[in-house]
């Protein structure tokens, strides 16, 4: 039986409350004070500042500001995947796929989600995840799946690397980093330990959740948990609209050959090889944007996938006026994505502007003094996880909270490794439910999936992700303490 639709609010919506209570919360505690030293600027006044009606309106204009390269990277890729559409190639290779895989589409779902938690919990990957949510839902739909089972791929699957980070330097590098200044030593060896236990026990649980519920919907269309409007919604935007089978040309290999590698180039070039004291990639492959693979970031990837768009198009001999107004429907279509991302910004610029983040996390400081180990660790996991609501940025978070949680935990005399692991759990697990997690929320809105509809998918999964985590994180302590 198909779900019927049900009111419920539209991600922007629910991003716009999520601002306007944290400013009414800033207003509530003005004047709260807090030390000093934990500002970064000087002349700044170590005190809550209550948001102004002006501080709400700005945030999201700030937001963009904050992530102006995300945002056109975003748009850049609408227009480069549009134009791959107009070639008929993806049509044509989904069917091939499907076909090939007739009857074992299942085994797509764990090969993806271990490579994308590889992928996280190396590097990070998170933002770099966005292309590929309109890249695999149509595979996924074709296949007889939905698009929770697309978003669950993705965003369990990168998202359960990132919280069991272990070389990742986007987290627990510069919360090692961030210790290392203020001459607090920390061991590698027992981060990557703790990140590899975190990570394959996420992986595994998240691998059984979304096959599971793959499982389901195969065998019934009227498993799924979508609602009506986004059934809909997702047969006018994933289903093929051929209702004939499609030969997969030579030109058409040619084009996904082309599609493919820049997916891959994108992958190498944003991997910190310099970090990991690798150089093989150092000077020649400056060539396009006068950046190493390894230093690459979003500005770097818009023009790569501006310059392949273009490439595909002379290839399939694409007129340069159709090529032009397939770009601009695709970068339009991905207009609401980039201002999902932008108000998700905008809660964490707020925070930082009135300092709502620096007093709760001086306040939990003293909270945790007198705890026991364990109960230190289930008390700062609770912390955490409210912290990474508050700043979603993990390099961002780290620098901002571990020479202070860091330092308290050195100063009870427990490993300072198993902070850094608690925050890069705590952040893996609080960017798959919150709606201040610009890539969630993106996310879901290039699926078509209302918020109130993962929430729903994620009840029992992140409680059981959650539960692993303390498992993993007790047992650490007690073992290096």
């Amino acid at each position: 039986m198909s779900k019927t639709t049900k009111f419920s609010l539209s991600s922007f919506s629910i991003l716009f409350i999520v601002l306007v209570i944290l400013a009414i919360i800033t207003n509530f505690i003005a004047g709260a004070t807090f030390s000093p030293e934990l500002l970064s600027e000087d002349g700044d006044v170590a005190h809550v500042i209550g948001a102004s009606l002006s501080t709400v309106i700005m945030a999201p204009f700030l937001g963009f500001k904050d992530a102006m390269e995300i945002c056109i990277f975003i748009l850049m890729l609408g227009g480069f995947l549009s134009i791959v559409n107009k070639t008929g190639a993806l049509e044509a290779g989904i069917q091939h796929v499907v076909r090939k895989l007739h009857g074992n589409e299942l085994i797509i779902i764990p090969i993806l989600m271990v490579l994308f938690s590889i992928g996280g919990t190396t590097f990070g990957m998170s933002e770099e995840t966005l292309p590929f949510y309109a890249l695999l839902t149509s595979v996924m739909v074709v296949a007889g799946f939905d698009t929770i089972v697309s978003v669950g791929i993705v965003l369990l699957g990168s998202g359960s690397g990132v919280l069991g980070s272990t070389v990742n330097p986007f987290a627990t590098g510069v919360a090692m980093d961030a210790l290392t200044a203020i001459d607090i030593k920390t061991n590698a060896g027992i981060v990557i330990g703790i990140g590899v236990a975190l990570w394959l026990t996420t992986t595994a649980a998240s691998i059984l959740f979304v096959m599971r519920y793959a499982k389901k919907v195969k065998a019934s269309k009227g498993s799924t948990i979508l609602s009506l409007q986004e059934q809909n919604l997702m047969k006018e935007h994933f289903s093929t609209t051929s209702e004939n089978t499609l030969d997969f040309t030579k030109k058409h290999k040619m084009v996904l050959t082309i599609f493919s590698a820049a997916f891959v180039i994108m992958i190498v070039s944003l991997i910190p090889w310099q970090k990991f004291g690798i150089h093989i990639f150092d000077g020649w492959t400056s060539y396009l944007t006068g950046q190493n693979f390894g230093d690459w970031y979003f500005g770097d990837l818009s023009m790569w996938f501006l310059f392949t768009g273009l490439a595909i198009a002379a290839i399939f001999r694409i007129t340069e006026k159709d090529t032009i107004a397939a770009f601009v429907a695709g970068a339009n279509d991905m207009l609401s994505v980039v201002l999902i991302i932008v108000l998700a910004r905008g809660t964490s610029v707020l925070m930082s502007a009135t300092h709502l983040d620096l007093y709760i996390l001086e306040q939990s400081t003293l909270l945790l003094e007198d705890f026991s180990p364990i109960l230190f660790v289930l008390g700062s996991y609770v912390i955490y996880l409210f912290l990474a609501f508050l700043i979603p940025s993990s390099s961002g978070l780290a620098y901002i909270t571990m020479p202070i949680m860091g330092a308290l935990t050195h100063n009870m005399g427990l490993p300072p490794e198993i902070m850094i692991m608690i925050f890069a759990a705590t952040h893996g697990v609080i960017n798959m439910v919150s709606p201040t997690s610009g890539i969630l929320m993106g996310g879901l809105q290039m699926n078509h999936v209302e918020y109130t509809t993962w929430l729903r998918f994620m009840k029992l999964p992140i409680v059981v992700v959650i539960g692993l985590n303390l498992i993993v994180l007790i047992t650490s302590v007690l073992i290096f303490q």
